[in-house]
């Protein structure tokens, strides 16, 4: 049965769009996306505990996840998809619990190392996916020879890369931070947490789930640890999340970051289901440019660092790049497409699934006609997201930040026309299937 259907790559639109390059688009998507989600946490600076910028901008984060959604496609589609993959819900939960450590984590880096520097690091989250990959979900067996070059070779290139930015922390002289061995240690406590929450990622999509109903779930998963991390390491009811909760004229600017977050995330989803966690998930850490984009151009980082820090700055984070994209671009044969399709098969057999069925949502094509009508609730779930960031906005200051407000209008515009390409190409060749 698997090996008749190891090309099958159908399409419910009509589009000449191949899984590979949407993926490829979703990925490149993401990588700006997710880029300029962390700016905002520069608020840690503001004398709040990372535990609070986290909650704070997890907060934005479930907004946002539930409010897409039910846009997109409507509640009745969401539950009526979960209904049908009901043991994927404790992995969307866990995948959410991860994420909310993970970004706790990175909060702490950036308050010890900059964004500039800490992005790349936990960037190497990607090593760490490909692992679980291969060992889980028999991504790459069977590839070729040239294929596995690619992928060694980005591995290689981005754990270096790891290794300059790191030196470049601890050869900035007088502005080392006293804390820096702390932030290299957070950002790769990160890496490790997210390299890992892939692997529920791609069990979903191999499930035949939509992305768009996995992060439902995978909200309540996020927002709950970061409750349980904010009430027992930072003070419970005495924390500086409660007083930030009160701050309207910051609390914006962090619901915003979480929302830039879920765009960021929700096409990094649509790059993991079409491309699998060995390829799209280097992809979607090109966000490492756009990380040193905002740290350096919008705050002004690497100002005052020296020509040896900026030196390795960069080249760190171009080689990073190189290493993604080589593994990125290392397109899947016959023979590894049929060893997804067996990983497939055995993902049916466990839980009693239709081969056929999750093969075509696999490949972005549904069968059967999944009610998409809106509710009432639809309606309501969305109008109320959108009042609470008009309410927020309405009260938001800018914060007494130097930042160049040039590069912040540069930058917000490439989101706004990654966003526009990225989901024409979803809308046009899947329907966000």
């Amino acid at each position: 049965m698997v090996s008749n259907t190891a090309d099958v790559q159908p399409r419910s639109a009509g589009t000449s769009i191949s899984l590979h390059g949407m993926g490829v688009i979703c990925g490149l998507a993401a990588g700006v996306w997710l880029g300029g989600a962390e700016a905002p946490t520069k608020l840690v600076n503001a004398g709040f505990s990372p535990f609070a910028i986290s909650l704070c901008m997890v907060a934005g984060v479930f907004t946002a996840r539930w409010t897409f959604p039910t846009l997109l496609k409507g509640t009745s589609y969401v539950f009526a998809d979960l209904a049908a993959r009901k043991h994927l819900i404790i992995w969307a939960i866990l995948a959410g619990a991860l994420w909310a450590v993970a970004n706790t984590l990175t909060v702490f880096a950036i308050r010890d190392v900059g964004l500039a520097t800490a992005f790349p690091l936990w960037n190497t989250n990607c090593l760490v996916g490909l692992g679980w990959g291969m060992v889980l979900f028999r991504e790459l067996e069977g590839a070729s020879a040239k294929n596995l070059f690619k992928v060694i070779l980005g591995a290689v290139v981005i754990v270096v890369a790891a290794i300059m930015l790191g030196f470049s922390t601890i050869d900035t002289g007088a502005s080392i931070s006293p804390h820096a061995v702390h932030g290299l240690l957070a950002a790769g406590g990160a890496s490790l947490m997210w390299g890992t929450m892939y692997v529920p990622y791609r069990k979903a999509y191999l499930s035949g789930m939509n992305p768009l109903s996995f992060v439902t779930v995978f909200t309540v998963g996020e927002l709950g640890t970061m409750l349980l991390l904010t009430f027992t390491l930072d003070g419970g009811f005495h924390s500086s999340a409660f007083q930030l909760a009160h701050n309207k004229q910051l609390l914006f600017w962090l619901f915003l970051g979480g929302f830039v977050w879920v765009v960021g995330d929700l096409f990094q989803q649509f790059a993991t289901k079409y491309l699998g966690i060995g390829r799209g998930i280097p992809l979607s850490n090109t966000n490492q440019l756009w990380g040193l984009a905002w740290g350096a151009l919008v705050f002004g980082e690497l100002a005052s660092a020296s020509h040896a820090h900026l030196i390795l700055v960069l080249a760190g984070s171009v080689l990073m790049v190189i290493g993604a994209l080589s593994i990125s671009t290392a397109v899947a044969s016959s023979r590894e497409n049929l060893s997804r399709n067996m990983a497939l098969e055995r993902e049916c057999e466990r839980y009693g699934m239709d081969y056929q069925e999750v093969l075509l949502a696999q490949s972005g094509d549904e069968l059967g006609s999944r009610n998409e009508r809106r509710r009432w609730w639809d309606v309501l779930i969305v109008a109320l997201a959108t009042f609470i960031f008009v309410w927020l906005g309405v009260n938001a200051r800018v914060p007494a930040l130097a930042m160049n407000l040039h590069w912040i209008v540069v930058l917000s515009g490439l989101l706004l026309a990654s966003l526009l390409g990225g989901g024409w190409a979803l809308w046009r060749g899947t329907r966000f299937s």
